[in-house]
């Protein structure tokens, strides 16, 4: 079970439960993916609602890494997330703010 104090939140990825936070290294794996942009600026297309699949993807692919999983965003193409795009957003919006927040969200 994904603990918010720890910044974790959880996703079902074909079948089985992972839970997701955002490192200091995952956040620089996600800042050398972002081609010449910041964190903050991700941070703004949400606050804005202006993300891309991109973004949640890149965010996805981060979390799942900060929380041990080795493989890259290739490796999700065929994999069925439960809660699709919608459940895909809302975790990747509460990774955000489990981040950069010193509470649970």
């Amino acid at each position: 079970m994904a603990n918010p104090w720890a910044g974790e939140v959880r996703l079902v990825l074909d079948g089985q439960a992972h839970e997701l936070r955002l490192t200091l290294g995952a956040l620089a794996e996600l800042e050398a993916d972002l081609a010449g942009e910041t964190v903050l600026d991700l941070i703004e297309r949400f606050e804005a609602g202006r993300f891309s699949t991109r973004d949640v993807l890149a965010l996805i692919v981060a979390g799942l890494r900060g929380g041990g999983w080795r493989g890259v965003a290739a490796d999700l193409v065929s994999s069925e997330i439960e809660g699709g795009l919608l459940g895909c957003t809302k975790v990747a919006a509460q990774l955000l703010a489990r981040a950069f927040t010193t509470q649970g969200t």
